[in-house]
C-alpha cells in the first residue's frame, strides 16, 4: 500500500486523486493534505481520509478549519502558509507526493520532496518548466522517481516503456484546440472571459483552461517534454486532435508510431503514475472506439496560437526563460481572468516580457536565480500592463 502525501487536494487534480484512493483502499492511503482556501471540502476529506499532517495554503483560514473539523479524532498535525504546504510535501511516512498545485507555487514544495527521497506523481508542469535545470539534477541525486500524471506526457511515457534507448525519433503532443479551436482568429479580439472558459473536451481548473484556448498549455508541455524525456526541441511537434482520445504518440526510428488512447478522464494517467509499475484494475468506462468514432488530426495555426513559438523559443534559449516565460503567462491570465486586459494581450505582454530579459538571462541558473527571474517578470507584466493601458484596456 502506497501512503500519499497530496499537494491541492481540493482542486480538479487533488479530488481526482481522491477519488481514485477512494476506490482502491486496499492500493493507496493518505497521509497529507495541503489545499488553498475551501475550507469546506478540506474538512470534508480530512474527515474521510484521515491524514496525519494538513496544511491550507491561507494562513487566516486556519482558525476557520481547525474549528470544521473539532470533533475529529485524532486530530491531524494543522499547518499554515508555504512552510506548511512543504511540511506535507516532505512527510515522513508518505512514499508519494502528488503534485496538484497549480503554476510556479508548486516549485518549491516539489523540490522539499525530492530532497526528502518521495517519488513525485507530477502533475504539475510548472515544476520543470520553470526548475527544470535545478529539479533534475536533484532527482538524479536522490534517486527518487519523477512519474508524469497529466494526460500527454504519461502517455508519452506509457508508449515509451520497452522501447530502447536511442530508438525515439519523435515526440507527437496532441491538443484539443482549446475553446477557439474553430473560431476564425479574427473574431479572438472581441471573446470574453467566460467563452474562454468553455473547454470542450475537459474539465478543468481556470488558469488550466486559459492556457488551452491559447494554445500555451502546449507549449509549456514541449518544454516539460524535453526535460522529461530528453528530446531535442525539434523531436517534439504538436498536433490538434479535437476528440481528445489519443491522448500523444511518440515515432520510432523505424517509422512505427505507438499512441495511448482512452475517454479524456484524467483519473486514468493519475492512477499509472501512482501504481507505475503495476496496472490496477478499475470499473471505469472501457473505450468504445465505434463509438468514439472518427479521430481527426489538422496542424496548429500559428497565428491563431502564437503563444506555442513564445514556448519553443523560451525552451531553446533554456536557462531562466522558460521561468519568465511561465510567470509571465501566469500574471497574464490572471489579469485576463480579472477582466483587466482581452485575450490576445496574453501573448503580447508574454513576448515583451520574454524579449526584456533576453539579455540578463542565466543559462546556469540555481534555485534562486529562477525565484528571482519569475519574480521580476510577474512585476514586469504587470507594469507593461499598465503601460500599454490604453492599448489593451477592455473598456
Amino acid at each position: 500500500m502506497k501512503a500519499i502525501s497530496l499537494l491541492g487536494s481540493t482542486g480538479s487534480i487533488g479530488t481526482q486523486t481522491l477519488d481514485i484512493v477512494a476506490q482502491h483502499p486496499d492500493q493507496f492511503r493518505i497521509v497529507g493534505l495541503a489545499a488553498g482556501r475551501n475550507v469546506t471540502l478540506l474538512a470534508q476529506q480530512i474527515r474521510q481520509f484521515r491524514p496525519a499532517i494538513v496544511a491550507i495554503c491561507e494562513a487566516d483560514l486556519l482558525p476557520d478549519l481547525k474549528a470544521a473539523i473539532a470533533d475529529v479524532t485524532p486530530q491531524p498535525t494543522l499547518l499554515a502558509g508555504e512552510a506548511g504546504v512543504i511540511e506535507v510535501a516532505r512527510w515522513s511516512t508518505a512514499d508519494v507526493v502528488v503534485t496538484g498545485i497549480v503554476g510556479c507555487a508548486g516549485l518549491l514544495p516539489t523540490i522539499a520532496a525530492i530532497e526528502a527521497g518521495k517519488d513525485i506523481a507530477l502533475a504539475n508542469k510548472e515544476t520543470l518548466i520553470a526548475g527544470g535545470p535545478v529539479v533534475l539534477p536533484l532527482v538524479q541525486k536522490h534517486g527518487v522517481k519523477l512519474l508524469p500524471a497529466d494526460s500527454e506526457h504519461s502517455a508519452i511515457f506509457q508508449c515509451l516503456q520497452g522501447v530502447p534507448d536511442g530508438g525515439l525519433r519523435r515526440i507527437l503532443l496532441t491538443a484539443s484546440g482549446g475553446a477557439f479551436r474553430d473560431l476564425p482568429v479574427e473574431k479572438l479580439a472581441h471573446v470574453t472571459v467566460a467563452d474562454a472558459l468553455k473547454h470542450p473536451n475537459w474539465s478543468m481548473g481556470r488558469k488550466i483552461t486559459i492556457d488551452s484556448a491559447t494554445l500555451m498549455n502546449k507549449g509549456l508541455e514541449v518544454i516539460e517534454a524535453h526535460y522529461l524525456f530528453g528530446a531535442d526541441y525539434d523531436q517534439i511537434a504538436i498536433v490538434i486532435h479535437p476528440q481528445s482520445i489519443i491522448h500523444s504518440l511518440i515515432e520510432l526510428q523505424d517509422t512505427s508510431v505507438l499512441a495511448q488512447l482512452g475517454w479524456a478522464d484524467m483519473r486514468l494517467p493519475l492512477l499509472y503514475a501512482l501504481s507505475h509499475p503495476d496496472r490496477v484494475a478499475t470499473s471505469w468506462e472501457p473505450l468504445d472506439l465505434v463509438k468514439a468514432g472518427t479521430l481527426t488530426f489538422r496542424e496548429p495555426d500559428h497565428e491563431k496560437y502564437p503563444c506555442m513559438q513564445l514556448a519553443y523559443a523560451a525552451g531553446r534559449a533554456g536557462g531562466c526563460l522558460p521561468a519568465v516565460l511561465n510567470a509571465a503567462n501566469e500574471q497574464a491570465v490572471a489579469l485576463f481572468l480579472d477582466a483587466q486586459i482581452q485575450f490576445l494581450d496574453i501573448p503580447r505582454l508574454i513576448e515583451r516580457v520574454c524579449d526584456r530579459y533576453q539579455d540578463q538571462n542565466r543559462l546556469n541558473p540555481v534555485l534562486e536565480d529562477i525565484l528571482a527571474a519569475d519574480r521580476w517578470a510577474r512585476q514586469e507584466v504587470l507594469v507593461a500592463s499598465q503601460a500599454a493601458a490604453p492599448m489593451i484596456s477592455i473598456g
